[in-house]
């Protein structure tokens, strides 16, 4: 797991080349006009999620693990902080249900580790081994979440 500023973004493109294609739809994009729904950057390699969904209590979050990619969760609009909840996801031992393989996700009911917040202006990156459970807090909030292949 990943925490930082947008501005910071350079740093992480050796970690992954798709990294940079992300970024870059980022800083080009108007985030009060871009359309909620999946936006496609790199065909098979990199697309965006863009959603707005009311944040949630901690009390109901859920950990989810990615096998086939990496998450870079951005916040765009409404609240500026967003809360998650993370844990290694080999500690992760209580799963609801089975690894759903088209929408690359699995959830579980464990007690997430730690809690982090991001702000606006900064960026997460969730790896496959990061057991994550995002959009907690309050208040509604526009996000995206770019999936990038591993």
């Amino acid at each position: 797991m990943i925490l930082d500023s947008i501005k910071n973004a350079e740093l992480y493109y050796p970690l992954n080349p798709r990294f940079k294609a992300a970024f870059d739809f980022l800083a080009q994009c108007n985030p009060k006009t871009i359309s909620v729904g999946r936006h496609d950057i790199i065909e098979g390699e990199v697309f965006v999620n863009v959603m707005e969904i009311d944040l949630k209590p901690r009390y109901e979050a859920l950990l989810e693990v990615h096998d086939k990619y990496i998450d870079i969760q951005v916040i765009i609009g409404g609240a500026t902080k967003e809360e998650f909840g993370w844990s290694e996801r080999k500690d992760c031992k209580k799963a609801r249900g089975e690894f759903d393989t088209e929408k690359d996700v699995q959830f579980y009911t464990d007690e997430p580790q730690v809690f982090y917040t991001m702000r606006e202006g900064q960026f997460s990156i969730l790896y496959p081994e990061d057991a994550h459970a995002p959009m907690l807090g309050s208040g509604k909030i526009k996000k995206m979440i770019f999936k990038i292949l591993k």
